[in-house]
């Protein structure tokens, strides 16, 4: 079973060592990659303001988080979460910074994020080497992959983690294969034999790649099983 944990993190600035806290944490499983519906959503009480900038981005007013939960009460309930998960993070460094400052305020005794799940995967590195010199903002992605039904004038954590949901099944192949399970031998063998014989008439050009292709090929399919730990199609 692949488990996969969407994560996302909004604010109060840029840099926790001048301060700034996290004020929102949103999740979205996936299993197999398929959403499984699971979801972890928090808004927190930094007990301090944001920044003007990341006010603009996020519009979470410091009247709007005074009465929310403080990190602490929210700790054990998000680690359960992502436990033992393959986090799949924009541009992860940022949040995992933020998410670990906020633990060591807690107790420089408990583990870090890294150390509770099995894997940190940074989506925004994957968008580097899928599209090189390109942008690769979550907006930018959203518009090259054509992902929407998203309603999204600011930023939240678990709307972008619903977002890079789609974004990343759709950099790294969509969703899984259909599941084939519940039709039996004799009907796969009939369907089978139904679309050769509809394609019996036509006259088919083979055309045969070259070794280098054949390479690029296969080098671009180990890639995606690196990245999504199920083998694709033709690579075997």
């Amino acid at each position: 079973m692949l488990k996969q944990i969407i994560l996302d993190t909004e604010t109060t600035g840029l840099d926790p060592k001048s301060g700034h806290r996290v004020i929102e944490i949103g999740c979205i499983e996936i299993i197999n990659r398929k959403f499984t519906g699971e979801q972890f959503h928090v808004y927190l009480n930094p007990d301090r303001e944001s920044d003007e900038g990341a006010l603009a981005i996020h519009g979470l007013t410091t009247e709007f988080l005074s009465d929310k939960p403080r990190f602490s009460a929210v700790y054990e309930d998000f680690i359960h979460f992502i436990n033992d998960s393959e986090l799949l993070i924009h541009n992860a460094e940022f949040d995992i910074k933020f998410l670990d400052h906020e633990i060591r305020l807690l107790s420089k005794d408990l583990p870090n994020i890294s150390s509770c799940v099995s894997k940190v995967t940074d989506t925004l590195q994957i968008a580097r080497e899928k599209h090189p010199g390109q942008r690769n903002s979550l907006d930018a992605l959203v518009k090259r992959y054509e992902i929407g039904g998203y309603d999204r004038d600011l930023h939240g954590a678990l709307l972008d983690s619903q977002i890079l949901g789609d974004v990343y099944l759709s950099m790294t192949g969509g969703q899984s294969t259909l599941d084939f399970t519940q039709t039996s031998d004799q009907e796969r063998s009939k369907n089978k034999q139904e679309k050769a014989n509809d394609l019996s008439n036509l006259n088919l050009k083979v055309i045969e790649l070259d070794k280098e292709e054949l390479t690029a090929h296969r080098e671009y399919l180990l890639r995606m099983k690196d990245e999504t730990g199920i083998d694709p199609i033709g690579l075997n």
